[in-house]
């Protein structure tokens, strides 16, 4: 079964993505703890921290600390809380890490959060275009 998240890199699965660089793509969670958390994941396919290769940190962190950035601002959200799971947790086996808007009592608490449902195509597409510009 091919990685969903490669077949997204790769243009073969849709994904309102949010940043599109040499090394590094972000994109929406369709699942999303809150309304505009970000997905980034290095083009090519790495499970782990572990298996990522020392040259691509300042690549996938450094689009981690400027995506955190347009998020705040472009969401007008009061932070970010940023992560990634290593094999436990981890979801889709191809590394990623996650960029989730956050508000002061926003009821987020400890690491049971639970999903929202976006309420379509243009809710989630509007919400990429004000990171992309935040960029």
């Amino acid at each position: 079964m091919p990685c969903v998240f490669c077949e997204i890199v790769g243009r073969r699965a849709p994904a309102h993505l949010v940043l599109d660089e040499a090394d590094v793509v972000g994109f929406l969670d369709r699942t999303p703890v809150f309304h505009g958390h970000v997905l980034l994941v290095p083009r090519a396919h790495v499970e782990t921290l572990g298996d990522l290769d020392p040259a691509m940190l300042a690549p996938v962190f450094g689009a981690a600390q400027r995506v955190a950035r347009a998020v705040e601002r472009g969401l007008a959200c009061d932070g970010t809380f940023v992560a990634m799971n290593n094999k436990v947790s981890q979801s889709v086996p191809h590394l990623h890490v996650h960029v989730v808007p956050r508000r002061k009592k926003d009821g987020l608490r400890g690491f049971f959060w639970p999903r929202q449902k976006y309420e379509g195509e243009a809710q989630m597409e509007e919400l990429a275009a004000r990171i992309r510009a935040a960029l």
